[in-house]
């Protein structure tokens, strides 16, 4: 059964960090392209990362140079390393597998991260 599960949210003042992982069971990462967006409260979805499955990495202007994402082969995980973080980053995060096995699109649960002083 392919499930995806985000962790490593929470709070913390502007400025700080915090690291995501979203661990995959029932594929692994290194075969596919994964994603990690996130959601705030009226606002529409944003892509904020993306690894290709050849280790290609992108991130938008609004988070470029502050979010870092990466995987982990040894824990079959992909990692959002975020650090500057301002509380415009406060927001539900959620890893994604736009082509996973099957053909089929995969999300995580979200991982809530909220930042304010």
């Amino acid at each position: 059964q392919v499930q995806l599960v985000e962790s490593g949210g929470g709070s913390v003042q502007p400025g700080g960090s915090l690291r995501l992982s979203c661990t995959a069971s029932g594929f692994s990462f290194k075969d596919y392209g994964m994603v990690w967006h996130r959601q705030a409260p009226g606002k529409q979805r944003e892509l904020v990362g993306l690894m290709t499955d050849g280790d290609v990495t992108w991130h938008p202007d609004s988070v470029r140079g502050r979010f870092t994402i990466s995987r982990d082969e040894s824990k079959n995980a992909i990692i959002l390393q975020m650090d500057s973080l301002k509380p415009e980053d406060t927001a539900i995060y959620y890893c994604n597998v736009p082509h996973g096995p099957r053909e089929r699109e995969y999300w995580g649960q979200g991982t809530q991260v909220t930042v304010s002083s």
